[in-house]
């Protein structure tokens, strides 16, 4: 504190700095000496000390603070104690100060140009400006209303205010200074009448504040609700979203599997399709070299034949013995080779066995074929041996060999007479023997 310092150093010549002092008695020299040229602020502790709270201690206020503030409000209490500025040595309170001017202060006077009488501020309003101020806020003035002054004098520069008096420029400066105190009065006026006109609007306009203030406070209370159904139904959709990715993983997961079910069910119609073949081969073989082979819808068949819809029909397979040679019949109903169109062709085909590596080829037994007169009167018998070069009996590489055998079997005209039975109810039985001894 400075203060401090001046009256310390002043009260105490030669004053030793304390904290020197403490640290090294003996190194104590002229610097050690306070002396208030080398004082210097301390930053840190004035910073603290501004942020001091603190309030005001005059009666009647109730200010609280910082530090810091504490000058200004200072010179802006209300309740602050001040000397009147006219000199009448009142001391009163900074809020009352304008009652005091108006009413009670003896040296805020005026000397009245009509009777040139010291008038206080009130008396010089009352009884010099009444008929200006009044009409000055009841009706707007006119050059009509008012006396005409000399082409040379000016109007006083509180003539908007209700002054209403006019002089060259010398008497305008004594009439300035001579009448602060009434200037001032009509200025409080005229705030006041400012003040009671603009109550009422800013009442009304506080009334539309406040409407508008509910009603947005009406909206927001909509806004909330509207964003808490929103976000609530972002939820519900969200979860919608994954309730239907997780159907749509189960849907493709089920397709995948009728797929593979459906893939399963083709395989397996497929081989019960070949189990059907297999037995009914198996039903209608024969292991002992004897073939008796039921040819139905003869007439279709053999006009199938003709159209080139089908070229040939194959028997089931049958065998010479139980792991013997695999062979079939292969019938042209309308013939083949050199006898196309004219005879019955008749084909005996060696095919491919599960035994072939233990039998010996080239195949070399006598075959015989015999078209069934059904009323057992006339059979029609071919027979030859095979071509031991031909390769259509040579071991099998693929599924079958090429047929081989009688392309002039019987003539159509033959199979289809009246006088046998070669073909009766639309059926004919072939058979073909084997020699295996």
């Amino acid at each position: 504190c400075v203060s401090f310092l001046f009256l310390f150093t002043r009260n105490n010549k030669n004053a030793i700095c304390q904290k020197c002092k403490e640290e090294d008695p003996n190194t104590l020299s002229e610097e050690s000496l306070l002396a208030e040229e080398r004082a210097f602020g301390d930053a840190a502790i004035n910073k603290e000390i501004s942020e001091l709270k603190v309030h005001c201690v005059t009666l009647g206020c109730s200010w609280s603070g910082i530090m810091k503030d504490f000058e200004e409000h200072q010179s802006l209490c209300e309740y602050a104690l001040i000397p009147c500025h006219t000199g009448c040595g009142h001391v009163v309170m900074r809020k009352k100060l304008a009652d005091h001017l108006e009413n009670g202060c003896v040296n805020n006077v005026t000397v009245c140009q009509q009777c040139q009488r010291s008038l206080s501020s009130s008396e010089y309003q009352v009884r010099t400006f009444p008929s200006q101020i009044r009409a000055l806020y009841r009706y707007p003035k006119s050059s009509s209303n008012l006396s005409t002054p000399s082409a040379h004098k000016d109007g006083c520069r509180f003539s908007e205010v209700g002054c209403s008096f006019r002089g060259s420029k010398e008497k305008m400066k004594e009439h300035e200074k001579s009448a602060v105190g009434a200037h001032m009065l009509l200025l409080l006026q005229h705030m006041r009448q400012l003040k009671g006109s603009l109550c009422p609007a800013a009442r009304a306009a506080h009334g539309v504040v406040s409407e508008l203030e509910n009603k947005l406070q009406v909206f927001e209370n909509i806004v909330a609700v509207l964003n808490k159904e929103v976000e609530s139904s972002t939820m519900e959709i969200m979860a919608f979203r994954r309730q239907s990715e997780l159907d749509q993983n189960i849907i493709r997961s089920l397709e995948l599997k009728i797929a593979e079910l459906q893939r399963c069910l083709t395989q397996k119609d497929a081989g019960l399709s070949s189990l059907h073949k297999s037995l009914l081969f198996s039903e209608q073989a024969s292991y002992d070299g004897i073939f008796l082979w039921k040819i139905t819808d003869v007439g279709r068949k053999l006009q199938d034949s003709v159209t080139g819809r089908t070229v040939g029909l194959y028997s089931p397979a049958f065998y010479t013995a139980k792991y013997g040679y695999k062979v079939c019949l292969r019938v042209y109903l309308n013939g083949d080779g050199t006898g196309k169109g004219t005879h019955m062709s008749l084909f005996f085909v060696v095919m491919k066995g599960d035994y072939d590596a233990l039998l010996p080829w080239p195949f070399r037994h006598k075959v015989t074929f015999m078209l069934l007169d059904q009323n057992n009167r006339e059979h029609v018998i071919d027979a030859f041996r095979p071509d031991l070069a031909s390769a259509s009996f040579q071991r099998p590489v693929h599924d079958m060999n090429v047929a081989s055998g009688c392309p002039t079997f019987l003539p159509l005209a033959k199979l289809q007479s009246p006088k046998h039975a070669y073909v009766k109810e639309d059926t004919l039985f072939l058979k073909c023997i084997i020699e295996t001894n």
